[in-house]
């Protein structure tokens, strides 16, 4: 298993689904990594995570997004390499990300 269930790409090898947290503003998040389409100006592509806000009906009504955690090569291996990150790390991202946005709007 990659990297145990303890990492963020361990536990959707484990589960099969991605994790889902509750953010300190009380509402429900999954996340995943996504990777740049095209590399950036010193030819590596960045990755990061993807948080989706779900609604009380369970319906996403939006998001949240880290800047770039990881760059590499090919977006395979940037995404690797967030993907290695602990779920307690991931948690700890998105609380920044929240309260980074309080008092503004989330897309």
């Amino acid at each position: 298993m990659i990297g145990g269930d303890d990492t963020l790409a361990g536990y959707v090898a484990a589960h099969g689904r991605p994790p889902a947290f509750e953010g300190s503003d009380g509402r429900a998040y999954s996340t995943g990594v996504f990777s740049e389409d095209d590399p950036g100006p010193d030819g590596k592509y960045g990755a990061a995570l993807l948080f989706i806000r779900w609604s009380g009906t369970n319906e996403p009504d939006g998001h949240l997004e880290t800047d770039y955690l990881a760059r590499a090569a090919d977006p395979g291996a940037a995404e690797t390499v967030v993907g290695e990150m602990s779920l307690s790390d991931v948690k700890a991202a998105l609380e920044r990300l929240i309260a980074g946005r309080r008092g503004g709007s989330v897309t």
